[in-house]
């Protein structure tokens, strides 16, 4: 092995080592069981954020543990089409020449799509290849592609002629910039502020006004009635009368509603149906009429369309606009209503408020709540035996609390819409004659058969296409070749288990509950594993306006600081922001990001995965891990040293003889490979990464290598017992390779490839070897009880070295007092290990500590280790240093404590910086009394 560990040199080769040989493809069972993994689809678009890589972490860990567990893994590759994303980008391309979409027309616009998607539309499934993730690539699948766009067609076909798929007028997010309904989860609310329009609407009487408090004033047009609370005395005789609405003159009735809020505003509501989403249900309530008064492209229209209720549903009139205001964006249509107003002295007052305003977050776009015609899922017959799954245990929520928000949802669904107006995605399978008759079909020629269309009927299909989220909805059974019943179907489904966010419980996970158990009959998965979200180490959400997004790739490459800059202000719109980020960029950064490499990263994220909401990443856990990951090849490395080209054990003819640590540290593998499974099992994947770093680190590396030594180098230990510890060397570290392996897969199979042929171990690579299971057999109390006593008589001679300054290859003399007749059994067994690990000169018992010279102390249980401090150290001059060194402390506690208490501070500060100071507080305050202590000891000496 290289002196030095270096990822990139050994990464991609052992990726298209891995793949190339097909280890990604389930393999024969060993165990009888399968295990399955649905990748949630990746927008095409995309590329991979610490989402992404955080999630695909945790997915590749149980796949590969579940893989090297013998059982029949399959992890199902693929991506999403997104649809509005995807657009977006061809649209772009277009417009920089000069073309829309309309110029190409649809068939060549999508034609440009699949030719974009066969050039740049794998990004993100390489930079997964990079993370180390092995799903079966063999199987890659795509929304769009051929079997995913039949199993659409078969669920829409069979849902609408179950009367569960309709068509109907209904409220919708509208992005008037992409002319499409968006879904609420393309939806971003942010707080903005904006101004508050106390209005004065005229009684027809003549007896007075109503002052209507609105945010948005360019609506009124579209008002249907105003709306108080019933038990609001100021306006209880009103109620039944009706106001004449300003600048239309059309009048309006004042009703009573117990959703409106009598603090709010002046207690008056305009009541606008066809724009606003309370408002469209308090209108269904009153049978108001709805008025569309805006355009698509949120633009006052000239003539509005009015749906007036009837007995028989709704009937559609028209109303012209005021022809003033026909035509006007609505923005521009607010400056000139409210001027109109004011003229007209009916502006009471304007106020300054702040709100929430929804913007789309592709077209940031402000949405407008938009009557339209849409095509709808009926949902209430879907969501029972999808609750009941859960209820009754079918499915498991990890962590369960997540099953309250679950149900929540659930039991408070609407109809679906599932319905886009844009052209790349799953055409809807429907046509209409000449007189607006709907066919639904699989295909034009099956609707001309179905429904008997004479051949001379002109059919057109349907221009809008389905939400994404419906071809997802189908991914767990769609991807396995359903409709038809195939091995892969029969075998993997239903899932093992589904990774996702918690934002997407209801846009993704619950529907696909709901398809799948009403085309399969069985659930999409058993369990889900609900993670948090990643942010930064602050506790911030990442986003490119804040500037405190990460690229994992930059975390495994590194990047350098001219680099990453422009990573982070390229395509800011505002210059003065762009300033800001750089600023902090190069403050924070001042060096770049070093290159940590792909399995630290991952190590780092698994260290993170608790069953917490959030993630705080912090980039000092990387430099831990890829500290980490050198310890290991360090430890490799001195094994290879000790071991190649030596006996070590395999033959079973030749006497072994295990010292105390070997036997120490087998005992202790099996602890922790029953932990290890344990938290595998139960998803805390923070816990498996935890136990590992410890065993790997403290007990094998910083312990059991150190206490090989005095075997390994002894000319007086027998070649049994070198034997037996050469065996131990190797086995062990073997072990604890494939027990790393599901989480840090490319160092593992590295020090593999070298350590298994001297452990006895035979295959081609690490990844298909069994996991380590634990064997109570080996477990080992008594030895466990007597190392960790020797282990405690070293740490107390190095505490005392520590202390006392004393040089630590300085020869000690120590003399210990009140042993028991266990403590001298196991002095005499382990003076080898004490005097060579503790660098001891020789050890004397001590019978009368009054007798013993002026020492330091240390316990061990009740036994006492004292070191004589004559000519060891300087003592006036080592006070002397520690007197400085408490002046300094104590000159930090008082400016912590003075930053704490500084109101400002506290209060404007963020969180997790005033944690930090704490934090650093408490530190500070624990090393102070330690030195303190230490003065005194020094003192008595």
């Amino acid at each position: 092995m290289e002196k030095h560990f270096d990822p990139k040199s050994i990464e991609t080769k052992w990726y298209q080592t891995w793949e190339k040989s097909g280890y990604f493809k389930p393999q024969t069972s060993t165990s009888g069981d399968s295990y399955s993994i649905m990748i949630p689809p990746p927008n095409v678009t995309g590329s991979l954020h610490m989402g992404h890589a955080f999630q695909d972490t945790i997915m590749d860990t149980l796949i590969r543990y579940h893989r090297m567990k013998g059982d029949e893994t399959l992890w199902q590759p693929g991506t999403d089409h997104a649809g509005i994303a995807t657009q977006m980008v061809v649209e772009r391309q277009l417009a920089a020449q000069g073309l829309s979409r309309h110029d190409l027309g649809r068939d060549a616009f999508t034609q440009k799509i699949w030719e974009w998607k066969a050039e740049s539309g794998g990004t993100i499934t390489q930079q997964l290849r990079r993370l180390g993730a092995s799903p079966d690539w063999s199987r890659e699948r795509f929304t769009m592609d051929d079997g995913l766009s039949d199993a659409v067609k078969e669920v829409f076909v069979q849902l609408y002629n179950e009367g569960l798929i309709y068509r109907g007028k209904r409220l919708v997010n509208w992005d008037p910039v992409l002319h499409t309904a968006v879904s609420d989860l393309e939806v971003l609310s942010e707080e903005e502020m904006g101004s508050l329009w106390h209005m004065r609407y005229p009684l027809t009487d003549g007896s007075g006004h109503l002052v209507v408090a609105t945010t948005r004033p360019e609506t009124m047009f579209g008002d249907q009635a105003v709306a108080v609370h019933p038990d609001d005395e100021r306006y209880q005789a009103l109620i039944g009368k009706t106001i004449t609405l300003p600048l239309v003159g059309r009048e309006i009735p004042i009703i009573a509603d117990d959703y409106v809020e009598m603090e709010f505003g002046t207690g008056c509501v305009k009541i606008t149906p066809a724009h606003d989403f309370n408002d469209y249900e308090m209108g269904k309530r009153h049978n108001l009429p709805m008025l569309n008064i805006f355009t698509i492209d949120a633009k006052i229209c000239d003539k509005a369309e009015k749906w007036v209720p009837n007995k028989h549903g709704s009937v559609l009139e028209t109303e012209e606009l005021p022809s003033k205001y026909q035509g006007l964006d609505r923005y521009d249509a607010r400056k000139q209503v409210v001027a109109d107003l004011e003229a007209a002295g009916l502006m009471e007052k304007i106020e300054p408020h702040k709100l929430m305003v929804p913007r789309g977050d592709r077209s940031h776009a402000v949405i407008e709540p938009f009557l339209t015609d849409q095509w709808y899922v009926a949902v209430q017959e879907l969501a029972k035996p999808a609750i009941d799954a859960v209820k009754n245990g079918d499915i498991e929520f990890v962590p369960k609390n997540w099953e309250n928000t679950y149900f929540e949802w659930m039991n408070n669904l609407q109809d679906w819409c599932i319905s886009r107006q844009i052209w790349w995605g799953h055409r809807i399978p429907a046509w209409y004659d000449d007189n607006g008759q709907v066919y639904v079909a699989r295909s034009e020629q099956e609707a001309r058969e179905k429904y008997q269309i004479a051949d001379d009927t002109t059919l057109h299909q349907d221009d809008d296409v389905l939400d994404t989220w419906f071809s997802s909805a189908l991914w767990t059974f769609s991807t396995l070749g359903w409709p038809a019943k195939t091995p892969e179907l029969e075998k993997f489904h239903p899932t093992s288990v589904l990774v996702t966010g918690f934002d997407i419980i209801f846009f993704w996970v619950a529907r696909m509950i709901m398809m799948t158990l009403k085309f399969t009959g069985q659930v999409p998965f058993k369990q889900v594993y609900v993670h948090g979200l990643v942010r930064d180490g602050e506790g911030q959400k990442m986003s490119k306006s804040k500037g405190n997004v990460l690229d994992p790739i930059d975390l495994i490459d590194g990047i350098d600081l001219e680099s990453l800059v422009a990573k982070r202000t390229t395509g800011m719109m505002q210059p003065e922001k762009a300033a800001k980020i750089e600023k902090a960029t190069r403050k924070q950064f001042a060096d770049g990001i070093e290159s940590y490499g792909t399995d630290a990263l991952r190590f780092t994220f698994a260290s993170l995965a608790s069953t917490g909401r959030d993630i705080r990443f912090d980039l000092n856990r990387c430099e831990g891990y890829r500290n980490f990951c050198n310890k290991l090849w360090n430890a490799t490395r001195y094994v290879l040293m000790n071991t190649e080209g030596q006996d070590t054990g395999l033959d079973d003819t030749q006497e072994i003889e295990l010292s105390l640590a070997d036997k120490w540290i087998v005992s202790k593998l099996q602890k922790v490979e029953a932990d290890v499974a344990k938290n595998f099992t139960q998803y805390r994947f923070d816990l498996a990464a935890s136990t590992l770093y410890e065993f790997t680190w403290n007990e094998y590396c910083d312990w059991y290598l150190e206490l090989s030594k005095p075997i390994i180098n002894s000319d007086s230990a027998t070649d049994a017992q070198k034997r037996g510890t050469r065996r131990t060397l190797v086995r062990v570290l073997e072990t604890i390779l494939r027990l790393l392996h599901p989480i840090t897969p490319y160092i593992t199979e590295e020090a593999w490839q070298t350590v298994a042929p001297l452990a006895g171990k035979k295959g081609d690579t690490i990844m298909l070897q069994p996991y380590p299971t634990s064997n109570e057999a080996l477990e080992d109390e008594l030895s466990e009880k007597e190392l960790e006593w020797v282990k405690h008589v070293i740490m107390g001679v190095r505490k005392i070295r520590s202390e006392m300054d004393i040089a630590p290859g300085k020869k000690l003399s120590i003399l210990l007092s009140n042993l028991s007749d266990q403590d001298k059994n196991w002095l005499n067994r382990n003076k080898v290990f004490l005097q060579t690990l503790a660098k001891l000169e020789d050890i004397t018992l001590q019978d009368n500590e009054d007798e013993a010279p002026e020492s330091a102390v240390a316990l061990v249980g009740e036994m006492k280790i004292l070191i004589p401090m004559a000519g060891l150290i300087d003592k006036d001059a080592e006070m002397a240093r520690l007197d400085k060194e408490i002046s300094r402390l104590e000159g930090e506690v008082k400016r912590f404590n003075g930053k704490l208490s500084n109101e400002s501070f506290v209060s404007k500060a963020p969180a997790a910086v005033v944690e930090k100071e704490k934090q650093k507080l408490q530190d500070t305050e624990i090393a102070l009394k330690n030195l303190k202590d230490q003065y005194a000891k020094i003192s008595q000496i």
